[in-house]
């Protein structure tokens, strides 16, 4: 077989709106996703896909840069590639890990497309045809041109995951929180669960909650069927101290993102459930590596989602469908968004899940047209800053936090800066 070599790579960012708002620790999504898409083109005329999450121009530009020196690289030689994009000791000036997830993801794509097999083929093989997904609750502004979405209160907030559960079939239910006072939080996700009974349940205030405030609101929220408590608290030496006082497992996706903090954690135990993040992971074979060790130290596993078009949930949906480990339901931003960039339009949920691609490759194929479209509105709009508020100008988050946003004020920002 000849040599599928590198070529070129093009990055075109584009703005996807969001139905509303989405509030979380740190500030907020301003309504829409920015994302970066990424074609990876090789000398024998296959083209791959990938993405990444932010970045506008500045992300274009730094694909650009890679195109240079990667030209020529097979992009079967995936573990090569991964040391020539973001060796471990140089990323200590050139941190590449997301660059590098978005050029693997397709570098798979096109390996799948070259030898006829989905991406699921060459990571081990399927062992489920769909992957469950949790809804992905968060309090929202309602969106300034249509007046609808708000997320505020605990009536609006089951009536949010209701509307979800009855769309899309939802069964666990995950609460973004960290953004109003945590006994306001604790009283909504209390509310939520008594509204949904037999479902399953996790809250994640991005670690927000100061260590006092992360037992009290554990210790509220025992008696219910809660799969885990995400990242309550900075840190694994908090986290392990917090284990002390609350029987609930810990999960994380920001203290446990690579190797070296996967083994702290083996040595020093702090969190029971590792998110693996095909981005922030930089891949899905490192995710798929990770896996492997929690299986053997007996950590579990669940699919994380770091604010995802179509492409890379066909990455998140190939990872979930090969891990055997996997013991949660995925989340996933998805059902937020208004519309997609592939072909097609979205993904359909049936019954809480959505179905693995079978396609050559991820199984996706980009709609150029809506490419085009969500390029002009990036050049519109531009990228906004994703740790600030825009209904609390001023404000930025410390952590912990004690600053929260006040519950009784219905705000409807200006989403342009």
């Amino acid at each position: 077989m000849s040599a599928t070599t590198l070529s070129a790579i093009r990055a075109t960012p584009v703005t996807v709106p969001l139905e509303a708002p989405l509030l979380h620790s740190n500030g907020a999504h301003w309504g829409r996703f920015v994302r970066t898409i990424v074609e990876v083109e090789t000398a024998d005329g296959y083209v791959g896909l990938g993405e990444m999450g932010g970045g506008g121009e500045d992300a274009t530009r730094a694909f650009g840069a890679l195109a240079e020196y990667l030209r020529g690289h097979d992009v079967f030689r995936l573990e090569a590639l991964r040391f020539a994009i973001c060796n471990p000791t140089a990323s200590l000036y050139n941190n590449r890990t997301q660059l590098h997830a978005a050029i693997e993801f397709a570098c798979l794509d096109i390996i799948g497309q070259k030898l006829g097999v989905p991406v699921h083929a060459l990571l081990g093989g399927k062992l489920r045809d769909e992957v469950e997904f949790a809804s992905y609750l968060f309090f929202r502004y309602a969106d300034p041109a249509t007046g609808r979405g708000e997320v505020r209160t605990a009536e609006q907030l089951v009536e949010n995951a209701r509307a979800l559960k009855a769309a899309h079939g939802f069964r666990v239910h995950k609460l973004k929180g960290g953004v109003y006072p945590p006994a306001h939080e604790l009283a909504c996700y209390r509310a939520l669960a008594a509204s949904l009974p037999g479902d399953r349940f996790r809250y994640d205030p991005n670690s927000a909650l100061s260590l006092a405030d992360a037992i009290d609101f554990g210790r509220g929220i025992l008696d219910l069927t809660n799969d885990y408590f995400e990242d309550p608290v900075w840190g694994m030496p908090q986290l392990a101290r917090l284990k002390e006082f609350v029987p609930i497992p810990t999960a994380t996706n920001t203290v446990v993102v690579n190797f070296e903090q996967l083994a702290a954690n083996i040595r020093s135990p702090a969190v029971d459930v590792i998110l693996l993040d095909t981005t922030f992971w930089g891949g899905i074979r490192p995710c798929i590596k990770a896996a492997g060790v929690c299986e053997t130290m007996g950590l579990g596993v669940a699919v994380h989602s770091s604010g995802e078009l179509g492409i890379q949930l066909a990455t998140m949906l190939h990872l979930g469908a090969v891990l055997p480990n996997l013991g949660y339901a995925a989340d996933a931003h998805y059902h937020h968004l208004v519309d997609d960039v592939i072909a097609g339009g979205p993904m359909k949920y049936s019954g809480g899940a959505i179905r693995v691609p079978e396609g050559n490759g991820l199984g996706v194929a980009l709609d150029r047209e809506k490419l085009k479209r969500y390029h002009e509105l990036f050049r519109e709009l531009g990228g906004y800053p994703y740790d600030r508020d825009p209904g609390r100008p001023g404000w930025y988050p410390l952590v912990p936090n004690r600053n929260w946003a006040d519950p009784a004020r219905s705000i409807t920002p200006r989403l342009t800066r």
